[in-house]
């Protein structure tokens, strides 16, 4: 079966956030005083076969640990993990 899962990597709590610290800066500047913050994060769509979704979000939770975020000063979740119909097959 084939899969795409949605997986989004966030800066873990106290860990500085540049990014989100300047875009509230930003958007302070615009006038958008009611904005209280801005927190910045990646979000990945893996496409992944596999025999059932079990095993795929074993495999999911290994590739978000190992490669898709720094377990340092970040932390993972998936999202979401949908069935699609390969090419050919109904």
């Amino acid at each position: 079966m084939n899969f795409i899962a949605t997986i989004a990597i966030n800066r873990k709590n106290g860990v500085a956030d540049p990014e989100g610290n300047t875009i509230l800066e930003a958007l302070k500047r615009l006038s958008y005083s009611n904005v209280k913050f801005v927190k910045a994060a990646k979000l990945f769509k893996v496409g992944i076969e596999g025999d059932e979704e079990n095993s795929v979000r074993k495999t999911l939770e290994e590739i978000s640990q190992r490669i898709l975020s720094n377990p340092i000063i970040e932390n993972f979740e998936i999202i979401s993990i949908v069935t699609i119909q390969s090419a050919g097959k109904k």
